[in-house]
């Protein structure tokens, strides 16, 4: 099992405080398994075969990703966003719960805001099929 740690910028640490996120908090597992977020009380788990893909993106604004995990009315997905610089997007092949405490929502993909994008994506792409 590999630890990635989320990379927080100063603008987002007291936005993330007031929601139980630090760097203590927060962090992506992944195995030859599963794919697991701890977001401070938030949380997301897929087997890796539910897994379709990885990209890196960036350039949020502060006002859409600071705080707690946000989710998109475009597409609801999940943003998991320790800085607005830089981040891999997970898609999913079935869409899996992250923010609704019921686990009713359920997201299409994630998006992880890591200490290194480059090195999560290469290992999560050696995970996957072909």
């Amino acid at each position: 099992m590999t630890r990635h740690r989320f990379a927080f910028t100063a603008a987002y640490r007291a936005p993330a405080l007031l929601f139980g996120i630090t760097p203590r908090t927060t962090w992506v597992d992944l195995d030859d398994e599963q794919l697991a977020v701890r977001y401070g009380p938030w949380s997301l788990r897929t087997p890796l075969s539910n897994v379709t893909g990885v990209k890196r993106t960036g350039g949020f604004g502060w006002l859409k990703t600071a705080g707690p995990p946000h989710l998109s009315f475009g597409d609801r997905g999940v943003s998991f966003t320790t800085n607005g610089e830089d981040a891999a997007c997970v898609s999913f092949r079935w869409p899996v719960a992250g923010i609704d405490p019921t686990r009713i929502l359920k997201h299409p993909g994630a998006t992880l805001t890591l200490e290194d994008v480059p090195g999560f994506i290469a290992e999560l792409e050696g995970h996957l099929p072909g």
